[in-house]
């Protein structure tokens, strides 16, 4: 260097390795060197020269990353710095600012990179891209370059996105990324980005990809469904990229709900926490801070749960002073005015004081300010559910009235669901509530669907179970058997009777009157005083006819109960009859009551024609029966029949409390099922009859179990989804809770899992997949079974035809789901003995066993594979079985892939002297600069480099060999992407000293090189 203003490119680049040096005055001084050369092609050359030593390295050194940042600083130096736009000036200066723009130092750089993307290095592949992407990166933003070369790098970058390395394609997305054109719908680049983003194995790929993508019309629906990616970092950037660059209003409200309900319920605490600290405060902020106008902008009337978990993560968000700020308007007696009730308010007022309620003692200040007494709360609730309207047949029809009642419908069950919040500790607030939830009980008025939310709020006022037993049988008896005034039938026959006797009496009295007037005229006093007598005799028989008459129009004072058995009446009554005994306690005998109920209720009902009514009152059957094992032995075969024969909602009731029955008492429910019919007594002292014929109970019980383990098979092949839904989780819950141990029907079950028919049945396939994990995890009993199955799933799945849909299943990852359930270490309590025999070692014999049966069937190759997988425990005994068989295997067995895998174990298997002997025989690499890791010294650890043609072989201790896939994950280090979730740091000294071993220094290359030369 002869001065500081002309420094040498060669020393430039080994001050641009130190971390400390001033990157911009070394750019400075570069660039001063460059200006006073007149022929810039010496310059260019070298400075590719030097730049070449660092696109060699792969791996991320401190100082290859320090020349890199050097070259794009000295490469975008020559741009022109940002100026203010003016028509006028880019008119004039069009010419001057494409020569500015299109400088030759950046247009030889950007040809040099363009030359070298396709190299057969990916060390200098991932350095192009790397470079490309810091260099557009680093320009101005209103930068220009010549369309030529927009289109070359365009070119570049899109055969760069497909390249093996996760690496390369991450630079090569981020490159891209001032490509884009988001207004065009044939966006090269918006295309390509948006098959990365459905396609690309890498996650750190499609981070990449979501980070930069551009937002429109056409790539929002790819990240939206990015939020349900497999992976965690994944979904998580998505949730950011959403609340950063996409307004609440480009979403519709299915997507906005959907968002919600994937996010705040997500399995990672990572999502959930970006959910409630990044998407929800974004929205608010674009809503000016409204939670009601948030809650306008959901469904909440159908997506109630979802509104509420809503509001949930905002309340924890918000201090003290803003929950009571952002309160609803509430009037003098703190309660919403009924003419302002709307579904959002009322919704938020619940979550309000719900929210304040779990806070305790905390909360009980604040709850105060929010919500009314129990008395004043109880008269306000009666006036909102007494004025929900009625409709007719003619109004319901009337789609506006229809929602207008279930808009009031639903701010009821808010209102009710807000009793759980009310201080019912004083004695007269209770009982004022009581009243009120009985009397609405009780009115034929009040809508069926708040019929289950009434019952539930009553019992939980009342903490004991016969009171609780008394008040709802007397609640269905006044609903059922209403009291009403008799009045006998008015008979119109009779009635014109009597009127034709009293009109003949008062005109005989008319006649006898008129008789007595002329007779006492002509002075006949005897003649006056009979009609006299006769005329009293009539008024008497007058008044007598008119009395009947006045009896016969007016109603008796007699009170009749009258029993209606109408459809609707009957489903409130099983509805309170449901929840009575779904709120009681198991311990609680079941009564005089509960009996007359199931007599003159529930039993009748099940015949009903009226499907709702049937299946409520199997829903109070399955309820009741689980009380008593006596009521269950005797409905059980009723409820068999109904789980058959009905209709698909009612068969699902019934099989939900088949399968709660069983999982309570057992299969042994079955045989004493069986054989409670009494038996005549014998007279024979010999007791071999006895015993014949309870030896024909117990057959016949193992009979039915049969006969519905049989049904239940059936099922799952049914084309009902929610049928074969519910039978899977119930065989799932038998198995787990150890009421039956089924290999054969655990083997059922993995291949329903598998089978593409239930791809779309999200529950099914969450339900089987949470269950394999935790029964296999349980204890070694389980696993064993798991191994059971293993063979005959295989089978299935080898012997289907081209037909069925198993036949489209990888049997190769059914392989590996059965090696990791019966995993030792996968145990919640694993056995750190290791010398104990495991299931591994049960299952190598089973697959050498089926090898031998047939070393030449296309299966073989797999069992091998999966010989190799297994961790094989240290047992000798075993050890030695399994030599000898794979010796066997190795005599018989012709392809050459099963002889490497069975080599592989032969070797694993041998003594470890044999290992010793075979290990020293491999010789140490030198150290490349490409190697992710420095070569170790122990020579136990090392291995030989496998020649080109041949298979590495790597010895391990019974762990899987990664997969592509993984290795591929671990390569990409994500780049310009946002951070993922916090990992555990080292001290500041180990971090140093791991840098200090690991740090490359270019120099001794350079040198070496320049000695060379």
């Amino acid at each position: 260097m002869t001065a500081d203003n002309e420094i040498d490119i060669k020393e430039a680049f080994q001050r641009a390795q130190k971390g400390h040096n001033n990157k911009a005055k070394l750019v400075a001084s570069l660039k001063s060197r460059y200006n006073k050369l007149e022929d810039k092609t010496l310059f260019h050359e070298e400075f590719v020269h030097y730049l070449k030593y660092a696109m060699i390295v792969y791996k991320r050194e401190p100082s290859v990353e320090s020349v890199i940042e050097f070259v794009v600083r000295f490469a975008t130096s020559f741009q022109s710095p940002p100026r203010a736009e003016d028509e006028e000036e880019e008119q004039q200066e069009e010419e001057e600012e494409e020569e500015e723009d299109d400088h030759p130092f950046l247009s030889f750089i950007f040809n040099f990179l363009l030359e070298s993307h396709k190299v057969s290095s990916h060390a200098v592949r991932f350095r192009v891209c790397q470079l490309i992407n810091k260099l557009l990166g680093s320009m101005a933003e209103n930068a220009q370059i010549d369309d030529d070369l927009f289109d070359r790098i365009h070119q570049a970058m899109l055969v760069r996105v497909t390249d093996k390395f996760p690496n390369v394609r991450i630079q090569a997305a981020l490159a891209m990324t001032r490509l884009q054109q988001p207004k065009d719908a044939e966006c090269p680049t918006i295309n390509a980005f948006m098959l990365i983003l459905e396609n690309d194995c890498n996650a750190e790929v499609r981070r990449a990809v979501l980070s930069c993508i551009a937002m429109s019309p056409l790539t929002l629906p790819k990240v939206l469904k990015r939020t349900r990616d497999i992976k965690e970092t994944v979904r998580k950037l998505a949730y950011q990229v959403l609340a950063d660059k996409v307004h609440i209003k480009a979403l519709t409200i299915a997507q906005r709900v959907s968002l919600l309900q994937q996010g705040l319920s997500d399995t990672s605490e990572a999502v959930r926490e970006v959910v409630c600290s990044r998407l929800l405060p974004a929205w608010l902020q674009r809503l000016d801070g409204d939670v009601i106008e948030l809650l306008h902008r959901l469904d909440v009337e159908n997506c109630a749960e979802t509104a509420l978990d809503t509001l949930k993560a905002v309340l924890r968000n918000m201090s003290t002073e803003e929950l009571l700020e952002n309160r609803v308007q509430l009037d003098s007696r703190r309660l919403i005015p009924v003419d302002s009730l709307s579904c959002e308010n009322v919704l938020y007022w619940r979550s309000l004081c719900e929210f304040f309620k779990k806070k305790g003692d905390e909360g009980e200040e604040m709850l105060e300010q929010v919500l009314p007494d129990a008395a004043t709360y109880a008269q306000y609730l009666s006036g909102c559910l007494k004025a929900v309207p009625v409709l007719s047949e003619e109004q319901r029809a009337d789609f506006n009235q229809l929602e207008l009642v279930m808009t009031k419908e639903f701010i009821s069950q808010q209102l009710i669901h807000l009793i759980a919040c009310l201080d019912t500790n004083e004695e007269g607030g209770r009982k004022r509530v009581l009243a009120v939830l009985q009397e609405m009980l009780a009115l034929p008025q009040t809508p069926s669907s708040l019929i289950f939310l009434l019952t539930e709020k009553l019992l939980a006022l009342i903490p004991d179970d016969h009171k609780r037993i008394q008040t709802v049988a007397e609640i269905i008896s006044d609903v059922r058997e209403p009291i009403m005034e008799a009045s006998r039938p008015l008979d119109e026959a009779e009635s014109r009777r009597q009127q034709v006797q009293l009109a003949e009496v008062k005109v005989r009295v008319l006649e006898a009157k008129q008789t007595l007037e002329e007779c006492i005229a002509a002075q006949e006093f005897n003649r006056a005083a009979e009609l006299k007598s006769s005329i009293t005799d009539l008024e008497n028989r007058r008044n007598q006819i008119i009395q009947e008459i006045a009896e016969s129009s007016q109603p008796a004072d007699k009170e009749t109960r009258t029993e209606k058995s109408d459809p609707e009446t009957l489903l409130r009554c099983l509805t309170m009859c449901a929840e009575l005994l779904k709120q009681m306690s198991m311990k609680t005998r079941l009564g005089p009551t509960i009996s007359a109920l199931m007599t003159s209720l529930v039993l009748p009902s099940i015949a009903n024609a009226h499907p709702a009514v049937r299946n409520m009152a199997v829903l109070c059957l399955g309820t009741c029966t689980l009380h008593s094992k006596e009521l269950a032995k005797t409905h059980m075969v009723l409820l068999l029949q109904i789980a058959q024969l009905d209709e698909v909602k009612i068969r699902i009731s019934a099989l939900r409390a088949i399968i709660d029955l069983l999982l309570v008492f057992g299969f042994q429910l079955l045989s004493e099922t069986a054989g409670s019919q009494p038996a005549p007594p014998s007279q024979s002292p010999d007791k071999q009859e006895d015993d014949m014929a309870a030896a024909a109970a117990v057959e016949k019980g193992e009979d039915t179990a049969q006969s519905i383990l049989m049904m239940l098979s059936e099922f799952l092949d049914s084309e009902v989804s929610d049928l074969r839904t519910e039978t899977a989780e119930g065989l799932a819950k038998l198995i787990y809770m150890g009421r039956m141990s089924s290999s054969k029907m655990l083997s059922r079950l993995v291949l329903l899992w598998y089978n593409p028919v239930t791809e779309d049945d999200t529950r099914l396939r969450h339900c089987l997949g949470v269950f394999f994990q935790l029964y296999a995890r349980e204890s070694r009993a389980h696993q064993e079974v798991v191994e059971d199955s293993f063979l005959p799933t295989v089978r299935t799945l080898l012997n289907a035809p081209a037909t069925s849909p198993l036949a489209e299943v990888d049997i190769t990852n059914v392989v590996e789901l059965f090696v990791e359930l019966t995993r030792p270490s996968s145990l919640i309590k694993p056995n750190l003995l290791k010398q104990e025999v495991c299931v591994h070692d049960y299952l190598a014999v089973r697959l050498c066993g089926e090898m031998l049966n047939d070393p030449t069937a296309p299966e073989v190759r797999l069992y091998a594979k999966t010989l190799s997988s297994l961790d094989l425990s240290r047992d000798e005994t075993v050890r030695k079985d399994l030599l000898s068989l794979l010796q066997q295997l190795v005599q018989v067995v012709k392809d050459r892939v099963c002889l490497r895998a069975l080599e592989k174990m032969i070797y694993q298997l041998a003594d470890s002297k044999e290992q010793t002997e075979l290990l020293s025989a491999s010789a140490l690499q030198p150290l490349d600069v490409n190697a992710d890791e420095p070569a170790t010294d122990d020579p136990s650890k090392s291995t030989k480099r496998a020649k080109r043609g041949q298979r590495k072989v790597c010895v391990a201790k019974g762990g899987r060999k990664p997969s592509r896939r993984a290795e591929s994950s671990e390569e990409s280090d994500g780049e310009n992407v946002p951070e993922s979730a916090a990992v555990l740091r080292p001290s500041r000294r180990a971090k140093t000293a791991a840098l200090e071993k690991t740090k490359l220094d270019l120099n001794t290359l350079i040198n070496q090189e320049a000695n060379v030369s």
